[in-house]
């Protein structure tokens, strides 16, 4: 078995539940295979890789697009951001953060968006996603153009799925941080836990797309998922502000496709009986985490259009459910 990480596996709880079975990730590999869309998939027990298998595109350490599991991606660093003193706390308004990038014709309810309700997608601006993805891109400026929507709901009120939301908190970053979100994602997270993190898109005004088209290779999947699983400390250094991992699996707001809870970058299921939290982007990128087994799973799939939609997202429901015995 090859460790995760030195300090990931220093510190992980010890699980009541049997190790993997071999015979199960036989089952998973062979299910996997019959994929023809999936990448690659790396699988950490108690911090150890048990299993890693490319099946096609970069491979298991070489950076790949993860799409809009950036989102969860992104949630980390916010939590990073808090503990390093950038943000003050998830409740502060995002406006505050953003000073003068907030239009001055902006509806007065902008400045009730707080961090929170931007990484839980409960912003209440009509959404960029969608049929409106197209649109917002071309726009000459994506943080305008987001907070120029109208208000389809109240700050905290319904799920609603917008990358312009996630992009809003790169801003916020940039302008409070005083340096570019790439830079920050490097010290805060890509430090720590000893990972590389590329520089991904930017927006007309140079900000780091929040929330999609980030790179990260399967193997630095897992290590974002090991810091959660670990409570957000890593190596003896707190990465993550105490209770950031229990807020951050809170469901908050419900996805309207799947019925499943969603937190701060994180969906909330049930799957073989476990309770499993995961981040999903475009084409199949996911990463699960299922706390009760010890276990993180990290899968890469083929980004481009046309999109395989919600049945392949049960296609990777079910490769965890194989991986879990049942």
């Amino acid at each position: 078995m090859l460790a995760v990480g030195a300090a990931c596996h220093a510190q992980a709880a010890e699980t009541s539940h049997p190790p993997l079975d071999p015979a199960g990730l036989e089952r998973l590999d062979a299910q996997a295979a019959r994929l023809d869309r999936l990448h690659a998939v790396v699988v950490a027990e108690q911090g150890e890789i048990r299993f890693e298998r490319a099946y096609g595109g970069s491979g298991v350490d070489r950076p790949a697009n993860i799409k809009s599991l950036s989102k969860t991606v992104l949630a980390a660093l916010v939590g990073a951001a808090i503990e390093a003193g950038v943000i003050d706390s998830a409740d502060q308004p995002v406006a505050d953060l953003l000073g003068d990038r907030v239009p001055a014709g902006a509806d007065p309810r902008v400045r009730e968006i707080t961090v929170g309700h931007l990484l839980s997608l409960q912003a209440g601006l009509e959404r960029t996603s969608g049929a409106n993805y197209g649109g917002w891109v071309a726009s000459a400026d994506w943080v305008r153009d987001s907070l120029s929507r109208p208000f389809v709901d109240e700050p905290g009120g319904r799920m609603l799925y917008s990358t312009g939301s996630s992009h809003l908190l790169s801003a916020a970053l940039t302008r409070a941080g005083g340096e570019s979100t790439l830079t920050q994602a490097r010290r805060l997270l890509g430090e720590p836990l000893g990972i590389t993190i590329p520089a991904w898109p930017r927006d007309p005004q140079g900000v780091y797309f929040g929330g999609n088209d980030m790179r990260l290779s399967p193997r630095a999947l897992v290590q974002i998922g090991e810091l959660y699983r670990l409570d957000g400390v890593i190596d003896n250094r707190r990465v993550l502000p105490e209770g950031w991992v229990e807020a951050s699996w809170q469901p908050r707001g419900t996805s309207p496709w799947t019925g499943d809870g969603y937190g701060y970058g994180w969906f909330v299921t049930e799957l073989s009986g476990e309770r499993v939290y995961y981040g999903r982007g475009f084409g199949g990128q996911a990463l699960f985490v299922i706390p009760a087994r010890a276990l993180t799973v990290a899968i890469t799939s083929d980004p481009t259009p046309p999109s395989p939609g919600g049945a392949f997202q049960q296609e990777l429901n079910a490769l965890v459910a194989t991986l879990l015995g049942k």
